[in-house]
């Protein structure tokens, strides 16, 4: 039940607008409550931002998160904030039902801080949502993969993670992406470091070039600022998730300790333990967020390098739409009730594999024995935001 002493929230830090009819730039800190460096950073660039209002070409909103968890330095109270942007709770928003939690009320207050800042904008929206780890390693964006996300995570100099929205249901840049806007999470580093908080403030200023929001020379430290960010990224460029080990508190589960972001593991080396015994990798990869905290849903991932020539070719099918070719394949059809959506027999899918289908930009909605269910990410190239383009 929500505490009643957490009645009133104050989400947002700062709303910045220069030019209104230039691009949106929305910036969330610690969606998670354990996770205070996003807010952090989000209050130490405020004044200096407004102190340069006149020079923004645009719409800047810095918003806290989990108001209320971060209040009491735990992840969350009732319930995971960055797994609850559901279709069922959206349309519970403000509800008496949905405020019986303290989460509920969370997800009641942004959603609307965020529509009144979505159906007022006059150009594109972008989307920055700053958190950190449990454990250490390289700075790394998250992305859904459409082009447009793409496009705008290659300006920062960061390791690019693809796929992690595939494997989540409920966040709350996967419901943002939807609803048109340009998304990249940000995983700054610990959660409780200094540095964390410096990065995040360094990829802020970053973004707010890169959007165009303001210029380059009105970011005096904009090269200090891009090399913290360089030198905290390694390896590959372009990462893309495989697997998640999902867990409940009735797992138990306990991370073996000393895994780091992006560490490699070998096929069927122990992870981890739970009530069901050990954990082992399902592939060959590497590891992503080992979870060595006490609240979580997500025990680790497993992800991959991606090709440059994948990147090439997956962009060049977009592009020209072929996608749409795929119902003319046996075993595929689309779904009666959602033109967007195939559904493949398995036995088909064994010869395209789910990897044919994130190229030709679906994402999976789920696997069972018989079928495959995919669907066409929204707003892939274009932008509902910007007037004069159609998908």
């Amino acid at each position: 039940m929500m505490d009643p002493t957490y009645e009133e929230a104050d989400h947002l830090i700062e709303a910045v607008i220069g030019d209104a009819t230039g691009p949106t730039l929305i910036v969330m800190g610690s969606l998670h409550g354990n996770e205070p460096a996003g807010a952090n950073a989000l209050e130490q660039i405020a004044d200096r931002l407004v102190s340069v209002t006149e020079k923004v070409a645009g719409r800047v909103y810095l918003l806290r998160g989990n108001s209320r968890a971060l209040q009491k330095a735990v992840r969350y109270i009732d319930g995971d904030l960055n797994r609850a942007w559901t279709s069922k709770n959206l349309a519970a928003v403000g509800t008496d039902e949905l405020k019986q939690s303290s989460e509920g009320v969370e997800l009641t207050e942004l959603d609307q801080q965020l529509d009144s800042i979505l159906i007022t904008a006059a150009s594109e929206v972008y989307v920055l949502d700053l958190h950190s780890t449990s454990a250490t390693g390289p700075l790394f964006a998250t992305v859904g993969d459409t082009l447009r996300n793409r496009e705008f995570a290659k300006k920062f100099p960061v390791n690019i993670l693809l796929g992690i929205e595939e494997q989540l249901e409920g966040t709350m840049l996967e419901y943002l992406n939807n609803a048109g806007a340009v998304t990249l999470g940000f995983e700054g580093g610990s959660h409780f470091s200094p540095e964390t908080v410096a990065n995040h403030t360094a990829l802020v200023w970053l973004a707010l070039v890169n959007t165009g929001l303001l210029k380059p020379a009105d970011v005096p430290d904009l090269e200090e600022h891009f090399l913290r960010l360089a030198e905290g990224a390694k390896g590959p460029r372009f990462i893309e998730i495989r697997y998640r080990e999902a867990i409940t508190p009735e797992d138990e589960f306990q991370m073996r300790p000393g895994f780091n972001n992006f560490d490699l593991v070998e096929e069927g080396s122990v992870l981890a333990y739970s009530t069901r015994g050990p954990i082992k990798a399902p592939e060959t990869g590497m590891i992503v967020m080992p979870l060595y905290q006490k609240l979580g849903e997500d025990g680790f991932f497993i992800a991959r390098s991606i090709a440059p020539f994948w990147l090439w070719l997956s962009r060049l099918l977009r592009r020209t739409k072929a996608y749409r070719l795929m119902p003319l394949l046996p075993g595929v059809k689309r779904d009666p009730a959602a033109e967007t959506t195939l559904i493949i027999n398995t036995r088909l899918a064994r010869f395209f594999p789910l990897q044919i289908f994130h190229l030709l930009g679906f994402r999976k909605l789920r696997w069972t024995e018989h079928q495959l269910v995919v669907s066409r990410r929204k707003h892939d190239t274009v932008s509902p935001f910007v007037s004069g383009t159609t998908n």
